[in-house]
């Protein structure tokens, strides 16, 4: 067993070590008691979880792709459909106004 000044040193440090433990276990319940109460104050806000924003976020610009993709659609056959006219005038009124008369 040891005496004096080792002793005292030994206990300090061993009471040390103890304080240690229960502040980290301290921290832990805290952190814990914040986490969910944050979490139940978040709910409460009905703020959207960060999974269900990048999917949705994934989904408008999926969205805009097509979007995009059918606008350039509908260009292409609205010209197609000029053209079809164009040419179809320009040979309808020199038949057809000849046989009418």
């Amino acid at each position: 067993m040891t005496t004096g000044p080792n002793r005292i040193l030994d206990e300090f440090a061993k009471l040390m070590t103890d304080a240690a433990g229960a502040a980290q276990g301290v921290r832990r319940e805290v952190e814990t008691a914040f986490r969910g109460q944050a979490e139940r104050i978040l709910n409460s806000m009905d703020i959207v979880q960060r999974e269900e924003f990048e999917a949705a976020r994934d989904m408008a610009v999926k969205a805009r792709e097509e979007n995009a993709r059918l606008s350039a659609r509908i260009d292409e056959l609205e010209a197609r459909l000029v053209a079809l006219t164009a040419a179809a005038e320009k040979s309808a009124p020199a038949s057809g106004s000849r046989a009418r008369k």
